[in-house]
């Protein structure tokens, strides 16, 4: 049995509790994820997953899966479900190229028997009850890592995202990590992607580009996560580590924290307006200290 999953960080996260879900069905049979190799640390020591496969038709066909499911969605994916060599291929009716698939998946709506929005980790997991998973309440994400041993207590902060509108200005998340090291005694590790500008934040410890597997690890030892909607947040909550979130042009509905302690900070008028004072009250609710 084969799942496709290519990228990005957020949706990996989000896909560990349909794979859960799957495996708990049928714990006889050997999955395989098919990644692109820059996240497959994210399912590095999942009990779930037998093995990971680079996104190549060639090597998922090799590995001769029964049942193929394509939950990435885009032409590549589905390229790779077509020449599988899977009898039984599956994915969501509304993706494009759904002509490949044998099982055609409708809405999660339609499954879960709502028509609100969903959130990424249930609309993922509709998918494995429409293929005869039991109804179960959907578990928080699965990632697997030794805590990083820092010697004093610390906050991991993301500060940088992808679009200006999904973007806290700089100068708040200063301001909060200063309080961070005055009120809470947390020590603020700044974190980025390679390409991102982290130089704002050069009086306290900053890492850039590191290796996904030392990210795990950094944030699953943190005492807390400060940051824009992003992947990192959806690490955080997969640990457990509380987490304050702000959120811009995405919807909190769909992306919020998955199953875990967390502030979701939404402006009334963009991301922009949520002010330093509404994320020091959130710290304060979530009672993190050193």
């Amino acid at each position: 049995m084969a799942v496709v999953r290519l990228r990005s960080m957020g949706d990996c996260i989000l896909t560990t509790p349909a794979l859960a879900i799957l495996k708990r069905t049928r714990p006889d049979v050997s999955l395989a994820i098919v990644v692109e190799e820059r996240f497959a640390a994210i399912f590095e020591g999942n009990p779930d997953v037998a093995i990971k496969l680079p996104p190549d038709w060639s090597a998922l066909r090799s590995w001769s899966p029964r049942l193929c499911i394509n939950l990435h969605g885009g032409p590549a994916s589905a390229t790779i479900t077509a020449l599988s060599g899977a009898a039984i291929r599956a994915g969501f009716a509304h993706f494009r190229h759904s002509f490949i698939y044998n099982v055609k998946i409708p809405r999660s709506q339609e499954i879960l028997g709502t028509e609100t929005k969903v959130h990424t980790a249930e609309h993922l997991a509709s998918a494995m009850f429409y293929l005869g998973a039991p109804r179960v309440e959907i578990p928080k994400a699965r990632l697997f890592a030794a805590p990083s041993r820092e010697s004093h207590p610390y906050a991991v902060i993301h500060p940088v995202a992808s679009a200006p509108d999904k973007t806290w200005p700089a100068e708040r998340f200063m301001d909060i990590a200063n309080h961070l090291e005055r009120y809470l005694e947390l020590d603020p590790i700044f974190i980025g992607a390679v390409g991102e500008d982290l130089s704002s934040f050069c009086r306290w410890p900053t890492i850039l580009g590191a290796p996904l597997c030392e990210l795990k690890s950094l944030i699953a030892g943190a005492s807390l996560f400060l940051g824009n909607d992003s992947g990192p947040a959806h690490l955080a909550a997969a640990f457990g580590i509380p987490a304050v979130v702000i959120f811009g042009a995405s919807d909190p509905v769909i992306w919020a924290p998955w199953r875990t302690n967390a502030e979701v900070m939404v402006g009334s008028q963009g991301i922009g307006s949520v002010s330093v004072r509404q994320v020091t009250e959130a710290l304060e609710r979530l009672r993190v200290k050193a």
